[in-house]
């Protein structure tokens, strides 16, 4: 991810309005109750400010989440809300979003998330 790359983050910030914001919120607040699954089995949207998970997982995670959904992660993946996006955005579009939302964190979390794909590469 290029969080510093304010190019790459402005169109990240132009697509995740367009892609991201209906589930994950407009300011990156997640659906309420996320940590709770809805009558409909599935877990709400988290949210990928400081208060979220986001954070905790390193950028191949992440891009691989958002580009292939759990099955992306895991074989017999549980039930998700969260789209597949291959064949909906590029993987220069799905790193920008990424770069966004990584913008937004604090520099304590940036920081953290750095460390954290430096001992997964």
């Amino acid at each position: 991810m290029t969080p510093d790359d304010a190019e790459v983050v402005a169109m990240g910030q132009d697509i995740y309005a367009t892609q991201c914001a209906a589930c994950h919120g407009a300011r990156l607040e997640g659906q309420p109750n996320w940590r709770m699954r809805g009558e409909d089995g599935l877990l709400p949207a988290p949210p990928h400010d400081a208060t979220g998970h986001t954070w905790h997982h390193d950028d191949e995670t992440l891009f691989t989440l958002t580009k292939y959904g759990l099955a992306g992660l895991m074989e017999n993946a549980p039930p998700s809300g969260m789209p597949v996006y291959e064949g909906v955005l590029s993987d220069d579009e799905v790193i920008a979003v990424l770069s966004f939302i990584k913008s937004t964190w604090p520099d304590d979390l940036r920081q953290y998330h750095d460390e954290l794909n430096a001992q997964s590469e």
